[in-house]
């Protein structure tokens, strides 16, 4: 299990050295392309690879935040450009201006991505001030005199009134009996006023007059 997970890792980083090889020479070859010769060529690649590696170290160190994740975008698609440019598809012997343009403005805007994420930081929260708590007095000082209650008057008897149950045909309330019974047998449970009325398809103030006379 060693093995293979060394042999693993081992391959990753060969393939990142020789991606950023290539990417490295892909940019130079762009930067000297629209002009940059010398060292000059050599400083492009290490600029766009040195942004995105910050704005990296910030996503990591610090979480999703919208200026890292900018620059990040920025430098990447940089380096994807200079890729697809020097596949063929631009004429490396005569490039557009816009290609020059945009080289001869990066180093002023990788200088102020790097400045940026490496002296902001985000913005902290101002500490809030603790609630101030009153002075509370003695507790004799503070308990109010006690009032008395006069007796509440006695609560008039409610006498419950029962509403007559409303005369159903007796073969209407045997076919209800049927079907809680039915129901009953196949619930466990006594059938209620609303099953009743769709089962039987009635009114509602029929089908209390049925569940009453079932009970």
């Amino acid at each position: 299990m060693g093995a293979r997970h060394g042999l693993r890792v081992d391959a990753v980083l060969v393939q990142a050295v020789i991606a950023g090889a290539l990417s490295f020479a892909h940019l130079h070859d762009l930067a000297a392309a629209a002009g940059q010769n010398g060292w000059k060529a050599w400083a492009y690649p290490v600029s766009v690879d040195l942004l995105l590696v910050a704005a990296w170290r910030r996503l990591r160190s610090e979480g999703p935040s919208r200026l890292a994740w900018c620059w990040f975008v920025v430098a990447l698609f940089a380096s994807l450009g200079a890729n697809v440019a020097t596949a063929g598809f631009l004429d490396l012997t005569d490039p557009p201006a816009l290609l020059r343009l945009g080289i001869a403005g990066w180093p002023a805007l990788a200088f102020l991505g790097g400045t940026l994420l490496a002296h902001s930081s985000p913005a902290e929260s101002e500490p809030i001030p603790p609630a101030s708590v009153p002075d509370t007095p003695d507790a004799e000082q503070s308990a109010p005199e006690a009032v008395p209650v006069p007796d509440a008057a006695p609560a008039p008897e409610v006498t419950a009134t029962v509403a007559p149950v409303p005369p159903v045909p007796a073969a209407l309330v045997d076919h209800a009996r049927k079907v809680a019974d039915e129901y009953r047998t196949r619930t466990g449970s006594p059938i209620d006023s609303d099953t009743l009325r769709s089962r039987l398809g009635v009114p509602p103030h029929l089908a209390d007059a049925i569940a009453a006379h079932l009970t």
